[in-house]
């Protein structure tokens, strides 16, 4: 399996097709509060893994009351729960993927391929049982689930090995020792602008707003992008960062997220000023 996705991320072939995906839905969903809300900016926690709780619990449980007697009719419930549910689940990953790095996009094109196999086939089950055709339903809706599991390990492998849609920045914390860290002479930052420092081998930036500074982890945590080089800009009256690469956006004064393709906010650490040096520490 380590051999196939690999050979699933080097797959160049598999562009031609991703590359006209990601322009079709990134022109299809345009509107930055749809995007946010597809990517659970207002959750503070990607969306889709969520989403997809619903199909996955539905179709499973149909799969083991497809083995009971008398169960036709919650079977039939559930199964049909599962196909509905599944197609704002796959809209939401669709707008997660088209921010994804080539290589991600590799893996979860495959992944999303495998689920709308999964999709097409419960929904054959869903009008077989309908219809009154309850075995080939069943028959049809173990090999959905099969189809819907391989779908789950590709989707597995795209957060656990390719770091998609996961905070990526957040590990920077582990190499971060105990206690009290000087960052900066306070005289010497200006106001308003971005400074990018190191505590320990950690890149943070700083930013000061009259007397208060804000000490965050530099690695974006969609893709690690730069947030030093980023631009700051003010929203709803709150500075923040936007990310000079994809354009994820946070606040300065605490990190949360206010635009995606993140879905995560950005950790920052706590400050104190002592004899007139910035120092930080873990939260």
């Amino acid at each position: 399996m380590r051999a196939l996705l690999t050979k699933i991320e080097q797959a160049s072939g598999l562009d031609r097709f991703g590359d006209r995906l990601q322009r079709a839905v990134q022109g299809t969903l345009r509107g930055q509060r749809v995007r946010d809300l597809l990517h659970g900016v207002w959750l503070g926690h990607p969306l889709h893994p969520a989403m997809v709780q619903v199909p996955v619990g539905s179709w499973m449980s149909a799969a083991v009351l497809d083995l009971m007697p008398g169960q036709r009719r919650a079977a039939t419930a559930l199964t049909t729960i599962g196909t509905v549910s599944a197609l704002p689940a796959a809209v939401a990953g669709l707008n997660d993927w088209a921010a994804l790095s080539r290589d991600q996009r590799r893996v979860g094109l495959v992944h999303a391929a495998s689920n709308t196999v999964a999709l097409v086939l419960y929904s054959g089950s869903m009008a077989a049982r309908f219809s009154g055709r309850h075995q080939l339903g069943r028959t049809l809706g173990w090999l959905g689930l099969g189809a819907a599991g391989a779908g789950a390990y590709l989707g597995g492998h795209l957060a656990y090995k390719q770091g998609a849609q996961v905070n990526v920045s957040v590990s920077d914390l582990h190499l971060i020792s105990d206690g009290w860290h000087s960052v900066a002479e306070m005289a010497t930052l200006p106001q308003r602008q971005l400074v990018t420092r190191k505590v320990d081998d950690v890149s943070v930036i700083l930013y000061r707003h009259g007397e208060d500074v804000t000490v965050m982890l530099e690695r974006c945590p969609h893709q690690s992008g730069p947030l030093g080089e980023g631009e700051v800009t003010e929203i709803d009256g709150h500075a923040c960062v936007v990310c000079p690469w994809h354009g994820s956006t946070f606040r300065l004064n605490g990190g949360e997220v206010v635009h995606g393709p993140s879905g995560n906010d950005q950790q920052t650490l706590p400050t104190r000023v002592v004899e007139g040096r910035v120092e930080a520490r873990l939260p």
